[in-house]
């Protein structure tokens, strides 16, 4: 089963507030999962405008019931050789959680879990998917898909200690 959240996010003056956890928030949730449970989300994410600098954060947070919470995402960075660049994450903050991908270090700012991040040369205004899947063997991958091109750029991979599809319910609140 697959469950798909549109989101479209214009940038705030986050920097006026510093301390903040976040500028804005919604929450959702995923009821009626089939006994087999979820293999993937994707949360489609534009970022129309935003100052090309680091401070911004167009992030996703997800929860597995009786397990943690996990979150993907979207934050500019300064050009690099006059093009704009994206910086993709996703983390888990499940205690235990581990990794082998390159992108990937342990620890989820400053906690337990894994985070893992990717950047690239991308396009302010257009719709990035962020998915979030597992091939099996409680492996979760993070991906960031162009939705012009079908590029999909790999943000990384870590074994949560319990799987998603062990979950009657995820939900999120950012």
């Amino acid at each position: 089963m697959k469950f798909t959240a549109s989101l479209s996010v214009v940038a705030s003056l986050i920097s006026l507030l510093p301390l903040a956890e976040a500028l804005v928030g919604s929450s959702w949730s995923v009821t009626n999962v089939p006994t087999a449970g979820l293999t993937d989300i994707t949360f489609p994410l534009t970022i129309v405008q935003a100052d090309h600098i680091s401070g911004y954060y167009f992030a996703q947070q997800f929860g597995f019931v009786g397990s943690g919470i996990g979150y993907t995402g979207l934050q500019p960075r300064p050009d690099r050789n006059g093009k704009p660049v994206l910086h993709g994450v996703f983390s888990s903050f499940i205690g235990g959680s581990t990794t082998a991908d390159r992108n990937c270090h342990s620890g989820a700012d400053g906690g337990a879990g894994v985070s893992c991040s990717f950047e690239w040369n991308g396009v302010y205004g257009r719709t990035y998917n962020l998915e979030v899947a597992t091939p099996g063997n409680r492996l979760w991958v993070g991906t960031a898909v162009d939705t012009v091109t079908g590029k999909g750029s790999t943000l990384g991979a870590s074994p949560y200690l319990r799987a998603l599809r062990e979950s009657k319910t995820i939900s999120k609140d950012l």
